[in-house]
């Protein structure tokens, strides 16, 4: 995993207060990307397009573990964090322990937060903490027929003799 890729939450909020103060567009998107598949390709480099640095936060393992229940996640929190910093799309990746990237997202104050068309604007955890910093919330459409669970499953019908 790249280092400079990978920064605790405090150390990047330093950075985006850097980039921020350089004139840089920073945007934040988050989730477990328990196992990558083309609709998390899509949506991050959507999101990357939408400024110029993304920032992506990941579900630790106890977070995924409670939100998605005691077999997941299949990927730890650091396996994860290597494959997403590996994307060229994605500037920095951090962790957070919480259900909801809210706390993240108040310490980080990204300009633009990005949440995939699963998700409708309204609903979208931080919108508010966003907006009232003048940020904006935009909703990637959802990419049909990918989603961890259903590859999953998928695997599980393949290897069930």
């Amino acid at each position: 995993m790249s280092a400079a890729k990978f920064q605790p939450p405090s150390v990047l909020a330093e950075t985006v207060a850097q980039l921020q103060r350089a004139g840089k567009t920073v945007v934040f998107t988050n989730g477990c990307f328990d196992i990558l598949h083309p609709g998390h390709i899509h949506t991050l480099t959507q999101a990357k397009a939408l400024g110029d640095v993304l920032l992506v936060g990941i579900n630790s393992d106890a977070s995924v573990k409670h939100l998605k229940g005691e077999r997941r996640p299949i990927l730890s929190e650091t396996e994860r964090a290597v494959i997403i910093s590996a994307l060229a799309v994605v500037d920095y990746v951090t962790v957070f322990d919480e259900d909801t990237p809210l706390e993240l997202i108040k310490l980080l104050q990204p300009d633009i937060l990005v949440k995939g068309g699963d998700w409708s604007p309204e609903a979208v955890v931080g919108k508010e903490v966003v907006e009232r910093n003048g940020g904006r919330v935009a909703v990637i459409p959802y990419q049909e027929g990918f989603s961890t669970t259903d590859i999953i499953e998928r695997i599980l019908e393949v290897y069930k003799d």
